[in-house]
């Protein structure tokens, strides 16, 4: 009898995916509300848009992680290229969204790393502030 195939490995999206997911998380149980996953225009994407427990701040949520620290933790991956692409991703999402004008506007970092223990959940930074509009 032939044997099934093993199970493809995961792909750089469903990692991406999972990643988001453990940051939404993470930013809920902080107080944050989820109003947009994965806001997409020409000029780059926004991982998570939301609000903070106020109301008053547009929180614009880079998402990076890392599957391994041979290369670096997750927060550096962020270029200044990255970073005026969400920055553009930004002003689109404003001009579209009339509504969130009104709103004092920030970029956080959310950096998932392997744990340090073999087998130990990841470690999740939370990194608010960590650009500005370019």
């Amino acid at each position: 009898m032939p044997r099934s195939p093993d199970p493809s490995p995961a792909t750089t999206t469903d990692i991406g995916r999972a990643a988001e997911s453990r940051a939404l998380r993470h930013l809920e149980a902080a107080g944050l509300v989820l109003l947009t996953r994965n806001y997409r225009c020409r000029a780059g994407e926004i991982d998570l848009v939301m609000l903070d427990p106020e109301g008053r701040v547009l929180v614009l949520v880079e998402v990076r992680s890392r599957s391994r620290s041979d290369y670096g933790q997750a927060a550096a991956t962020i270029s200044l290229a990255k970073q005026r692409r969400c920055s553009l991703a930004a002003r689109h999402l404003l001009l579209t969204r009339r509504e969130l004008r009104r709103l004092r506007a920030r970029f956080d970092v959310v950096a998932i790393d392997p744990s340090p223990e073999p087998g130990g959940a990841p470690l999740v930074t939370w990194i608010r502030n960590a650009f500005v509009l370019c």
